[in-house]
């Protein structure tokens, strides 16, 4: 049924009185502040904005479903999920179904506040996210700009609003309880303002009343069918267009509204939490992947009818497990030394995880056995480009298949590397390197995020649980100068070139944290003696790290350049092809 004439206000208040919520089948709240700017621009310049979708629950349908309330006050670090709100015993229930985006950014502009991070400031920063409230600078000309807005609104703290300069700042927020707007004239006519920007900032603010309370701009469709799959198709028809709905916020709604113990959604978030505290950068997209991958579901393909209701049962009922086998996982890369600064193939963990789901049922994991071929493997997975892009779900389902048959052989034993790659070839991702690919390895420079994964397979002795690990420049960055250079002796030439070979692999170790601080930009020679008095101590650390004939001064730096990265690069071909 098609309904007109609500207004705004009537729309918001209906949010501040829980008269309408968001179905477990939500979208995350992803607006930018610009976004919700330009939302209230368009609605000050009489733009239509789009119709909306609810749902009407029958009562006796109500307790069937979870529900959440509408974000309120946005805080990208410490508030970014919709609260839960409940259930509805009994109750006939309104859950908005499209338009969930836009009426929060009704409610927070009216109601509301965004806190998101500034730029330049670390995460844990307690300044680095002010909390901001929408406001009008009355005063603005109404020009349109090249977005087409005219209206300048803005998110900003509540204690710059007021007259700034040339420039009158009205809260938003003080427009929604406003019925009289006679006190809102007052106030402007307080401020120290010439007759004519006074008469504009009336104008601007009583259009701004009556876009709020009096026009009805908003239309919507009320649906009355009670059949979740029905409503399902409804809600991913009407939200594949605006801000790109993912298929993790689909299908993470989906499991929400069919789980029956857990909440998916506090699950899925919980769990991502849980694990990038190993350091690590995985999403909800992983999370629910791995769900697909360790419970045996057919396909592993984010389609909606993956998500049906027997595969969501098996997910939930194994949820416990793959938590855990998901943390084992991340726990033991993390000791590898990866962390989300070096470390992208997250999809590589899957196979991991899913060998040490399935043998911790038939045969229970022992992962130092297994560590080492499993650290192999990944780095090599991880190096050779192309492997987890395209065609993803399908190499995921044969290495799942190799692996379950693996470990339900008897006479099998290990991490079944040999038979991963027999796989792995058969479908195109063969992890063999040929000897161009093999060059580019003995060439890669230190911005580079495989580096550490590089450095950490040539040099295999370095204890990563123990220790953090910097790569580091064995001659330092900072002697290359092209000033200090010249000092040295070395033409423009040749300056050139050793800007370049300085931040290759060639010139590149690992060092751990402490010794990196103390090293600082030491040359090489005169570090290894401070470090090391034991002349045969200090001679085992550079046959180790493939250090030898180091030179004492930077005019020799090419020569020993160039011998150190052959002896990389054929250490890199026998590993890479083991």
């Amino acid at each position: 049924m098609y309904q007109q004439g609500l207004t705004i206000k009537k729309a918001v208040d209906k949010i501040a009185k829980e008269e309408l919520v968001l179905p477990a089948i939500q979208r995350e709240f992803v607006w930018r502040p610009n976004q919700i700017c330009s939302l209230f621009d368009s609605v000050m310049q009489g733009y239509p904005f789009g119709d909306f979708l609810f749902w009407n629950i029958h009562h006796q349908n109500s307790n069937d479903y979870r529900y959440f309330r509408f974000m309120c006050e946005y805080h990208q670090r410490d508030k970014p999920h919709c609260e839960d709100h409940g259930p509805f015993p009994q109750q006939q229930v309104v859950a908005v179904l499209d338009g969930q985006q836009r009426l929060t950014a009704f409610n927070i502009g009216l109601r509301g506040s965004m806190a998101v991070k500034l730029r330049n400031l670390w995460w844990n920063n307690p300044d680095a996210f002010p909390i901001k409230v929408l406001a009008l600078d009355l005063l603005t000309e109404t020009v349109e700009s090249d977005e087409g807005n005219k209206y300048l609104f803005d998110f900003i703290e509540l204690n710059k609003t007021g007259l700034q300069g040339n420039q009158l700042w009205y809260r938003v927020g003080d427009i929604f309880n406003a019925e009289d707007i006679g006190p809102i004239l007052d106030w402007i006519n307080d401020q120290d303002l010439e007759n004519a920007k006074r008469k504009q900032a009336m104008r601007t603010v009583l259009r701004l009343h009556k876009v709020i309370h009096s026009e009805p701009t908003i239309s919507y469709y009320e649906e009355p069918r009670q059949d979740i799959e029905h409503v399902l198709r409804i809600f991913i028809r009407r939200n594949s267009g605006g801000t790109q709905l993912s298929y993790s916020d689909l299908l993470l709604s989906i499991a929400t509204s069919q789980w029956k113990n857990l909440d998916a959604r506090k699950e899925v978030h919980q769990l991502v939490e849980d694990l990038n505290r190993t350091g690590l950068n995985l999403t909800k997209d992983f999370v629910l992947k791995a769900g697909l991958m360790l419970s045996d579901i057919s396909s592993v393909k984010f389609q909606v009818r993956n998500f049906k209701h027997d595969n969501m049962e098996t997910i939930e009922k194994n949820w416990k497990n793959i938590k855990q086998i998901l943390q084992k996982t991340c726990n033991l890369v993390a000791g590898f030394g990866f962390d989300r600064a070096n470390f992208r193939a997250v999809s590589a963990l899957l196979p991991i995880a899913y060998y040490f789901y399935k043998t911790d049922k038939v045969k229970g994991i022992d992962v130092d056995e297994d560590e080492l071929a499993i650290k192999l493997w990944l780095i090599r997975s991880s190096l050779k480009l192309g492997i987890w892009g395209s065609g993803l779900d399908t190499l995921l389902t044969a290495l799942r298949k190799v692996i379950r048959e693996s470990v339900e052989d008897d006479s099998s034993r290990g991490f079944p590397v040999a038979l991963i790659h027999r796989e792995m070839g058969k479908q195109g991702k063969s992890l063999h390197f040929n000897d161009e690919e093999i060059e580019d390895l003995a060439d890669m420079e230190y911005s580079n995020k495989q580096i550490f994964a590089l450095l950490t397979l040539v040099f295999p002795f370095v204890d990563c649980k123990r220790n953090f690990f910097h790569v580091d420049h064995i001659f330092p960055k900072s002697r290359f100068e092209t000033k200090k250079l010249r000092k040295e002796g070395i033409d423009d030439e040749k300056i050139e070139v050793l800007g370049i070979l300085v931040n290759r692999i060639g010139n590149l170790q690992l060092l751990s944290g402490e010794q990196n601080l103390e090293k600082q930009d030491k040359l090489p020679g005169e570090w290894l003696e401070g470090e090391f008095k034991n002349a045969e101590t200090r001679q085992e650390y550079i046959e180790r790290h493939l250090l030898q004939d180091l030179p004492s001064s930077i005019q020799e730096f090419e020569n020993f350049y160039t011998a150190r990265r052959e002896r990389l690069r054929k250490c890199i071909a026998n590993l890479v092809n083991r």
